[in-house]
């Protein structure tokens, strides 16, 4: 076998397991996205806040902890089998939730408006879902190429 076989393998091996494991753990990121980014209705609007809002306005700590959380579901991406490309996109998206919110008053309104995670998790949910379209054998994800 040639070594150049192995120079695309994944650092983390994707999850592998029946489609209702993968699924149980999308629920889950998707439900901390939410209690991030959409948590409740501001009464009178149709605007939802998360706590990453609330975070918000933590000068620093609230920041940081924000990133940490964010930070988590990026990892359970990889630990799912998300492709490079989507991780980054997803470390863009929480840089820039990051960056911009760390800026008073504007970050805040950002924060609302942005929601980073919900994003992040939509990606991951589109990636795996085109994997399993492609890739489903019994059951199971599988790595090509």
């Amino acid at each position: 076998m040639s070594s150049t076989m192995y120079a695309h393998r994944p650092t983390v091996e994707p999850m592998r397991g029946p489609a209702s494991e993968v699924d149980e753990a999308i629920s889950r990121l998707d439900a901390l996205a939410t209690v991030m980014d959409s948590l409740v209705t501001i009464p009178g609007t149709k605007v939802r806040i998360g706590v990453d809002a609330l975070l918000g306005l933590v000068p620093v700590i609230g920041d940081i902890a924000s990133q940490a959380i964010s930070g988590y579901l990026i990892w359970e991406a990889r630990r799912l089998g998300a492709s490079k490309l989507v991780i980054g996109r997803m470390i863009a998206n929480s840089a820039v939730d990051t960056v911009v919110g760390a800026v008073p008053f504007l970050g805040d309104a950002f924060d609302v408006a942005f929601r980073a995670n919900k994003r992040n998790v939509a990606l991951l949910r589109t990636h795996l879902h085109d994997l399993r379209r492609r890739d489903v054998i019994d059951g199971e994800f599988r790595r090509v190429g």
